[in-house]
């Protein structure tokens, strides 16, 4: 049971709506149970809407499958059952299964080093940085860092408010995520 519930779009403010209106057309993105509940407050609903454009540089950097494999080790981590699972059907809907990987070891590190963000508040052991280090730029692991910082501002949002998994996700949560939340 969620602890704020979402907000129906009948029941936001104009400047939502349009701020929704707005996500849809740039994103395609449908208004989720979080999306709806940012939606009672049109500034929060903004800052973490921010998350699109980041995610598209860590795209560009890492290519669609291994960001989306980032930020599944970055909420796993963070132990956020929303995020998990999100990133969970993309894996799955590509054709893998998030529990038996097959990672080259720099794939390998660049998970890790987005585990350790999450469960160390950000304080990544050298040995966990060093492999980043040689293999992306400043800008890049700039980037991959601030996706990161957003990765995990979202999963805070979802595990304090308890949102709800929206229902297009139910099928893709693990085993041990069903009673969570």
């Amino acid at each position: 049971m969620p602890r704020i519930p979402p907000l129906p779009p009948e029941s936001t403010t104009a400047e939502v709506k349009i701020a929704y209106n707005h996500h849809k057309a740039i994103y395609n993105g449908r208004i989720t149970n979080m999306k709806s509940t940012l939606g009672h407050s049109y500034n929060a609903f903004q800052a973490y809407m921010q998350w699109y454009p980041l995610y598209e540089d860590v795209k560009a950097i890492l290519g669609n499958r291994l960001s989306s494999l980032f930020a599944w080790s970055i909420s796993e981590a963070a132990d956020c059952p929303l995020c998990s699972t999100f990133f969970r059907k993309i894996i799955i809907d590509a054709g893998e299964n998030p529990e038996a990987l097959a990672l080259s070891e720099e794939e390998q590190h660049l998970l890790t080093f987005g585990a350790a963000i999450a469960q160390h508040k950000g304080f990544v052991p050298d040995e966990i940085f060093e492999p980043i280090r040689k293999k992306y730029s400043d800008k890049q692991i700039v980037v991959l860092t601030a996706f990161a910082g957003i990765m995990i501002a979202t999963n805070i949002f979802n595990n304090v408010i308890h949102t709800e998994i929206d229902d297009y996700l139910e099928v893709y949560k693990k085993a041990a995520l069903q009673n969570k939340f």
